[in-house]
């Protein structure tokens, strides 16, 4: 270490974080919330609270690893190749993937409708599998997406399952159908604890409505399924049917799958 050089401060679980190492993985994670969208240097060094001059240095590197890429001008940057590879890595041999990706085709046959598998890491859900009904289009792929768990039926089937992960906050509004408050959430979950799963009506894509089931397999819950249904195919036959075809599937998952201590993400 060289006469000016500090020593990396205590990291959050007592050892010596590594700062620069720190800030790389701030940049790719902050990129790749960005959802694919071009983002500018100067979004990237605001967002970071960092010098635009280091920040362009790391990104150059990024860039030039594959980690990072920009268009031909270099003025815009998003997330590269070399992340999907890392994320594929973590599904392919993800145990968990491998036994319920199975069972949602079987329920997006049945049932025609598109069906997911997410995780919970830390306030927000992962998307890790996706089923997509034939009987209508998305727009937007799930896999390798987030969202704030509180407004999904996947984050509230977990919540209502793992108390311990429940936010202190809400997570700002994703449409006008978002709740807003904590005791909105509260009651959302003690009646997904009831009823046995979640529901969210609209409240992170409009037009749709999801039903969410908890993963019991793990210990604490950070798993679930849903189904997504848009609001005009949705009747109280097919929501009874649909609820009682997902809950079948999770008994499935659950008695082919033991239960784990995970530790809470």
């Amino acid at each position: 270490m060289g006469k000016n050089e500090q020593p990396e401060a205590p990291g959050p679980s007592g050892f010596r974080e590594v700062k620069s190492a720190a800030r790389t993985l701030e940049v790719l994670e902050y990129l790749a919330g960005r959802q694919g969208m071009l983002t500018r240097l100067r979004e990237v060094a605001d967002a970071l609270g960092a010098p635009r001059s280091s920040t362009y240095a790391l990104l150059q590197t990024l860039v030039a690893w594959g980690w990072v890429q920009t268009e031909p001008t270099g003025t815009y940057y998003s997330i590269g190749i070399r992340a999907l590879l890392a994320g594929t890595s973590y599904i392919d041999r993800d145990p968990r993937v491998r036994l319920v990706h199975p069972i949602l085709a079987d329920v997006c046959s049945t049932l025609g409708e598109t069906v997911h598998l997410a995780r919970l890491d830390r306030d927000q859900v992962v998307y890790l599998a996706t089923v997509e009904s034939h009987e209508y289009t998305r727009v937007m792929p799930r896999v390798g997406r987030r969202l704030p768990a509180v407004h999904t039926s996947l984050g509230k089937a977990i919540l209502a399952e793992n108390p311990a992960a429940v936010p202190a906050q809400m997570a700002p509004a994703l449409t006008r159908h978002s709740h807003t408050g904590i005791a909105a959430l509260e009651a959302d979950l003690d009646a997904a604890r009831e009823s046995g799963h979640a529901v969210d009506d609209q409240e992170n894509t409009e037009g749709l409505r999801c039903f969410g089931f908890a993963l019991r397999y793990d210990d604490p819950v950070v798993d679930a399924i849903s189904c997504s249904v848009p609001m005009g195919r949705l009747t109280p036959e097919h929501e009874a049917r649909i609820i009682e075809v997902m809950e079948s599937a999770r008994s499935r998952i659950e008695d082919s799958a033991p239960v784990v201590a995970t530790p809470i993400t």
